[in-house]
């Protein structure tokens, strides 16, 4: 019998969160927009339960990122965890499109205006993971 030791990151800083997502999700390949959220507790390591939510559309949108933060923000209170972490995902490659970058920015701000606790956003495409921090989107982010 061989004893499996179950993976259990402690998400402490971005690099943690990157190699958690590259860990979790493969094999990497989209046939539509996803998006998958890890709940992490003060301890920074997340519930053992990955979710996904499927057909997302390209663009999220101020009201389908509204209700995605408050679906969070009531998981994050009623179970009393310390953050979220996100990722998009999307068919095809490249580096994060004006799409992904205004979908991560909708995100980030629905998540401040619902006091959802967010790290840096990551995106997965078909080939590989991107970050999409905040302080990179420019002119796309909304205000909180």
């Amino acid at each position: 019998m061989t004893d499996k030791i179950p993976y259990a990151p402690v998400l402490r800083t971005q690099a943690d969160v990157e190699a958690a997502w590259r860990h979790l999700i493969n094999p990497l390949g989209w046939p539509e927009p996803r998006l998958w959220f890890m709940l992490v507790g003060a301890d920074g390591v997340p519930l053992p339960q990955l979710c996904q939510i499927e057909e997302v559309p390209v663009e999220i949108g101020d009201d389908g990122a509204a209700q995605v933060a408050a679906m969070l923000h009531d998981l994050v209170d009623d179970l009393g965890l310390d953050r979220v972490e996100l990722l998009l995902c999307r068919p095809g490659g490249g580096p994060p499109s004006r799409s992904d970058r205004k979908n991560a920015a909708h995100l980030y701000g629905a998540c401040a205006v619902a006091a959802v606790p967010l790290d840096v956003i990551h995106l997965a495409t078909d080939h590989d993971f991107w970050p999409v921090p905040l302080d990179a989107l420019g002119e796309l982010r909304t205000p909180a």
